[in-house]
């Protein structure tokens, strides 16, 4: 990398990606530092990390936190912000090279468009924003030379799997799914499934709204959809496998056969670390995987059966315009309400094809027409019964 070490803005750094991405800056100080932070709520953490990392800015959007925070951070030269507006101009910022998307939700979009728009390189890992505007996303990327560097450990073996063959047509892709807690469920078994049960993901440790969308499935369908954009694919180029060690995180095929994986263990530090340092790759203390303790690679078909929200994923994304921006606010709804014990786990799909069906379709994707859309999706989504 050059002598100058890249400023990284990170937004949603007291979040499950965020904490791990401050962990990949404090190894690699020589050639990262830290710019900017910002929190929704999690005033407390968000102090502990400006006092350690020192970032110029930090945003607290919750605006009745504002003070507390001003308060801790004032006498050590740190400008204090709050409130939504702030986060997106923030990352516009002089001293941002990079801006790290870790928001959860519909919520990055905003920033993530006027991070391009004032020329920062994008760390994604909000897939929602590719899901609700991956069009408007990717064209803006193109138009002002952002080069969007994709998180999810997935996308991320997509994209290493891809260095130097950019020239090469793929045939397909194949993301790896876990399976979640409920591998092997039907679905009539999945109707006694708990809060506590849903919540516990044998391999990744994550927030609760990724968490429940791997265990429901959904978190596999927006990363489909995200696919797409991502790497100018179409739906039928995009093949979901389950396997279950989380050992290879996701395959690319091209035209000619041959096909190419990235394996490594459970670890989203790994792909945070590429993305932030792209295109090097440096050294670190990260476990390394050892095949001899992982004998038996195993895969097997998803089940779109029993976990409806895939094939509700891949209808959203055949028919385009504004159907993934309503299937992404009805499912973040739905999972909010579940996590409330207002609905149960099996219901979660009810909830997204139910606003699927009663949302008018919208073949336009301009920004103001998708945030309708998803206005209207999160009004009929919460009223369901």
């Amino acid at each position: 990398m050059s002598e100058e070490t890249r400023g990284i803005a990170i937004l949603g750094s007291t979040g499950s990606i965020g904490t791990q991405a401050l962990d990949v800056i404090r190894d690699q100080s020589d050639v990262l530092h830290v710019e900017v932070l910002t929190a929704g709520r999690n005033a407390d953490l968000l102090i502990k990390q400006a006092l350690e990392f020192r970032p110029n800015v930090v945003v607290i959007a919750e605006e009745s936190l504002r003070e507390k925070v001003f308060d801790a951070l004032f006498d050590e030269g740190i400008k204090v912000y709050s409130g939504t507006e702030a986060l997106a101009q923030v990352v516009e910022m002089e001293g941002v090279q990079m801006v790290l998307t870790a928001l959860v939700g519909a919520a990055g979009l905003q920033p993530t468009l006027s991070a391009i728009r004032a020329g920062k390189h994008i760390a994604l890992a909000n897939k929602e924003t590719m899901v609700v505007a991956g069009e408007i996303v990717t064209a803006e990327a193109e138009k002002y030379g952002v080069m969007i560097h994709p998180v999810d450990s997935e996308h991320s073996a997509i994209y290493q799997c891809l260095a130097g063959e950019f020239h090469n047509p793929i045939e397909k892709i194949v993301l790896t799914a876990s399976g979640g807690p409920f591998r092997g469920y039907n679905s009539e078994q999945l109707k006694a499934v708990t809060k506590a049960q849903a919540l516990n993901h044998p391999n990744w440790d994550m927030g609760a709204k990724i968490t429940i969308d791997s265990a429901s499935m959904m978190n596999k369908g927006l990363e489909v959809i995200e696919a797409k954009w991502l790497f100018d694919l179409n739906a039928d180029q995009v093949e979901i496998i389950v396997h279950p060690q989380s050992i290879v995180h996701s395959i690319v095929q091209f035209t000619d056969g041959s096909m190419k994986a990235q394996l490594g263990l459970p670890d989203m530090k790994l792909p945070i670390q590429y993305a932030l340092t792209y295109p090097h790759r440096l050294k670190n203390n990260f476990p390394r995987f050892d095949f001899l303790d992982y004998p038996s690679l195993t895969f097997e078909k998803p089940d779109f059966s029993a976990f409806r929200n895939l094939q509700l994923a891949y209808d959203s994304l055949s028919k385009g315009g504004n159907r993934p921006a309503i299937l992404n606010a009805a499912n973040e709804v739905a999972v909010a309400r579940f996590l409330k014990d207002e609905i149960q786990f099996y219901q979660l799909p009810d909830v997204v094809e139910h606003a699927l069906k009663n949302v008018g379709y919208e073949k336009s994707t301009t920004l103001d027409a998708l945030v309708a859309s998803d206005l209207e999706a999160r009004k009929i989504a919460a009223d369901f019964k």
